[in-house]
């Protein structure tokens, strides 16, 4: 049993991050050990929700791990914890493009029993807040909305007015926010600044968002409301997993056979501020396939770790420390080294970029025959993708679902053998399998597909 809040709202921009960031620290402030999770594939979020509990912030996507992951998963990150809060996505039933219900944050509440806070924009409404409430209640009888809290109310008497519309809703008021500067997070183009990039700075940021939260919500009511959700009748996840079998085909193995005589199969990890895009699951999948997993940041580091035999680059912004990343010819010439030996390289969104021939004009790994810029148009969705060449996550023919990210492009957008075939939004083709390299815009979530990391390290013998 794991006591757990999912916090919803009705649309972006109300206020769910500072709400479910504030909630977090504030209840392990209070000596609970609270396990911190994100509806949906958003990298950034995660990084302040682990600032405030201590713990990794995990992700819970529907569309790229499937609906019978999300129970498991949960699990898996809630183990030994007294408390879990789980931030949502956009608007509470917004999900996947013509898909319905999937991946919405309403969807995940439901398969985990969860009960729901509202975090209600007030701030240009009075009365109208009853109906906004009352409908989103009423929408679908099996998402339980347990009571809201009231964000950028500006006065006591704006508040009174707020709660007396609500008074006869059934809905109880679990809070009132007044408009606080000091626990604003500063943005760009593709969302919220990591944390990585302003750690002095997200530190206040999330200490401010406790004490705001502190201040202006019935702790008691909210811890009470997470205790009364049932049991969940799942088993945790397990990334030491020996097999998955797939829906009407065979039964895949997902770790390798190693022999005694194997040497380590260490894999690097881009880490650090232009790298901060990853999901926790990926190093554990990997460490379960025997690897050994090292991280190291491209903007300090001169080498690899030593002993390196493959290479994962995820995602994150380059773009922001191109010149700093450009410098850093040792590391450039080691990587464009790597992938020359045939070693096994998965790089996804910023790892294609750094390994690009050129990023905005200054000099990358050159490893791939392409250059990237930035773009003013964003780039943005969840991807049904099919791998158009072998490669070292993937036999020709397989299926992963992923997620696209970015204002940048890439130019030409595949190589000879591309990486995969994209079905929507539109028919093409990304991507380069070149060598022991796979380089995509399309980020993927292992856990959904862990035969990719154990092909990865199968690779790296």
């Amino acid at each position: 049993m794991v006591a757990r809040l999912v916090i919803a709202a009705p649309s972006s921009g109300a206020g769910k991050t500072t709400v479910a960031t504030g909630l977090m620290a504030a209840f392990a402030g209070r000596g609970l050990a609270v396990s911190p999770h994100k509806v949906g594939p958003d990298y950034i979020d995660p990084g302040y929700h682990a600032l405030a509990t201590g713990r990794p912030g995990r992700n819970l996507d529907a569309y790229m791990c499937g609906t019978g992951l999300i129970a498991p998963l949960f699990l898996h990150g809630a183990r030994g914890c007294d408390l879990a809060v789980v931030e949502g996505v956009m608007g509470l039933y917004d999900g996947a493009a013509d898909q319905g219900e999937l991946a919405s944050t309403a969807q995940v509440a439901k398969l985990l029993k969860a009960p729901v806070v509202l975090v209600v924009d007030a701030s240009s409404q009075s009365r109208s807040v009853a109906a906004l409430v009352h409908g989103f209640a009423s929408w679908d009888p099996e998402v339980r909305i347990g009571g809201v809290i009231l964000n950028k109310v500006a006065t006591d008497r704006h508040e009174h007015l707020l709660r007396e519309a609500l008074g006869g809703s059934g809905v109880p008021v679990l809070g009132v926010l007044r408009r606080a500067p000091a626990v604003a997070t500063p943005s760009r183009h593709l969302g919220l600044v990591p944390v990585a990039e302003r750690q002095a700075a997200a530190v206040s940021a999330v200490a401010a968002q406790a004490e705001q939260v502190l201040a202006g919500c019935d702790m008691e009511a909210l811890l009470a409301l997470a205790r009364s959700a049932p049991e969940l009748h799942a088993e945790p996840w397990v990334p030491e997993v020996g097999e998955r079998l797939h829906a009407g085909g065979p039964v895949v193995p997902t770790r390798p056979a190693l022999r005694d005589d194997c040497p380590p199969r260490r894999v690097a990890v881009a880490g650090g501020a232009a790298f901060t895009f990853s999901y926790a699951e990926h190093a554990e999948l990997l460490t379960a396939a025997g690897a050994e997993v090292v991280t190291f940041d491209p903007l300090r580091d001169e080498a690899l770790p030593e002993g390196t035999s493959g290479l994962v680059i995820g995602g994150g912004f380059p773009e922001m420390y191109g010149a700093e990343l450009s410098a850093n010819e040792p590391l450039r010439k080691a990587v464009a080294e790597l992938a020359a030996a045939g070693a096994p390289i998965a790089a996804e969104c910023a790892g294609l970029l750094y390994l690009a021939r050129s990023l905005d004009g200054r000099p990358m790994c050159g490893v791939l025959e392409a250059d990237a810029r930035m773009s003013e148009r964003l780039t943005l969705g969840y991807r049904d993708a099919v791998a158009v060449s072998d490669s070292v996550l993937a036999p020709a023919g397989a299926r992963m679902r992923g997620h696209e990210f970015h204002r940048t492009v890439i130019e030409p957008g595949a190589g000879a053998l591309a990486a995969w075939g994209l079905r929507q939004p539109e028919r093409r083709v990304e991507g380069f399998v070149q060598g022991g390299v796979h380089a995509s815009y399309v980020h993927t979530h292992w856990a959904g597909s862990p035969e990719a990391a154990a092909r990865f390290v199968e690779h790296c013998a």
